[in-house]
């Protein structure tokens, strides 16, 4: 084997991925999902205009994409009622938030987020060497107030908060989190991931203040404009912090596709007016499917739902895996006591009525494979 001149901190880190595709799964089980379900992707697809003006795009793939997405920050900032630079565009939450953490993070300084929180951005803070500081949900809920007093106590450089969450759903009004913001350690910065912000309900996100120069607030076009796969998202923040990105980022990164379709699609409202009913149509579904078998589901604001299992997250898992052995993709969270539930994307009726049909068997199935001998 060859001896590779690996940064140190490369050496210790693991070979892995936060989240393992269904791609993947596929491969590994010789036979594609039913029902995909599990990782928040919008089932209902982009906006037609969005397609459309993507298809006219690929004509044009041979062109790297404009490396200033200069068309995309003016649009953005008129959505926003923002100047563009206070704008940067990215290859969605997930690359920004690996930028960030470049801008900021060296070995063994401290990043103060919920333990069960998203684990890309933990993914992120260990490839630079951080070091994680974590609190507990409280109530199915990321905690506020707890991660500011960790953040004090650590004397945190970054603040992660994903309002609404990911993965339990829950979420903060603009109320709560004010305070917040204004009380931010000098030495802090804080990351409102707000990928979930179209499906909340009105008075979740706070106002956009382009004068706190302390906060970066994450939007995608992954969620309900349906775009996961093209992978283009912005922050908005300070202009001086903005700018810093520049220094970092992937000039290319976002395609001329990419670009097309989130313009496309920040001009057709009446689709994410759309996006955002099925949605809620969906969570009720999956509500009464969860009730019809005798549990309960945790109140959410995104195009997800944390279904409780009722058990730990033992029983949690073998639920997950019976689903998964019937062609239903589902994820679940992995820490406790969250893990206790399994986590259902929005999904189409046809898909709804795949998990309808199967989730009594995999209890059913659990139950019988944990009263097994080990």
């Amino acid at each position: 084997m060859s001896d590779y001149p690996f940064a140190p901190l490369i050496e210790t880190l693991p070979s892995t991925v936060p989240f393992v595709g269904p791609e993947a799964q596929e491969r590994a089980r010789g036979r594609v999902f039913r029902a995909r379900i599990g990782a928040n992707e919008s089932v209902f697809g982009p906006s037609p205009k969005a397609l459309a003006a993507m298809r006219e795009a690929a004509a044009q793939a041979w062109m790297y994409g404009d490396p200033e997405n200069h068309d995309m920050k003016v649009a953005l900032g008129a959505v926003h009622g923002i100047p563009p630079e206070n704008i940067v565009v990215g290859e969605g939450i997930d690359a920004l938030l690996g930028y960030t953490a470049r801008l900021f993070i060296e070995p063994g300084i401290a990043v103060a987020t919920s333990l069960g929180a998203y684990p890309t951005f933990n993914f992120h803070v260990a490839g630079f060497g951080g070091r994680l500081v974590t609190v507990p949900y409280r109530d199915d809920r990321e905690d506020p107030e707890a991660l500011l007093d960790l953040a004090r106590r650590e004397r945190a450089r970054l603040i992660y908060l994903a309002n609404p969450d990911n993965p339990m759903g829950t979420w903060s009004d603009a109320a709560r989190l004010a305070p917040i913001i204004a009380k931010i350690p000098e030495q802090a910065i804080l990351l409102l991931d707000e990928a979930y912000g179209d499906f909340a309900p009105a008075g979740t996100l706070p106002p956009i203040d382009i004068t706190t120069p302390r906060v970066l607030r994450f939007r995608t076009f992954s969620k309900a404009h349906g775009m996961a796969g093209a992978r283009i998202g912005y922050a908005i923040g300070a202009p001086d912090l903005i700018q810093s990105f520049d220094k970092i980022r992937n000039h290319f990164g976002v395609s001329r596709m990419a670009q097309a379709g989130a313009l496309a699609s920040l001009e057709d409202r009446d689709h994410l007016t759309w996006v955002a009913g099925e949605a809620a149509l969906a969570r009720d579904r999956i509500a009464a499917i969860a009730s019809d078998n005798g549990l309960r589901v945790v109140p959410s604001a995104t195009n997800f739902v944390a279904l409780d299992c009722g058990r730990d997250g033992a029983f949690a898992r073998r639920v997950m895996a019976e689903l998964i052995g019937r062609d239903i993709f589902v994820r679940m969270p992995g820490v406790a006591p969250l893990d206790r539930c399994i986590r259902v994307s929005a999904g189409r009726a046809p898909d709804l009525a795949l998990l309808e049909s199967a989730l009594p068997e995999a209890l059913a199935a659990a139950e019988r494979d944990g009263d097994r001998p080990d």
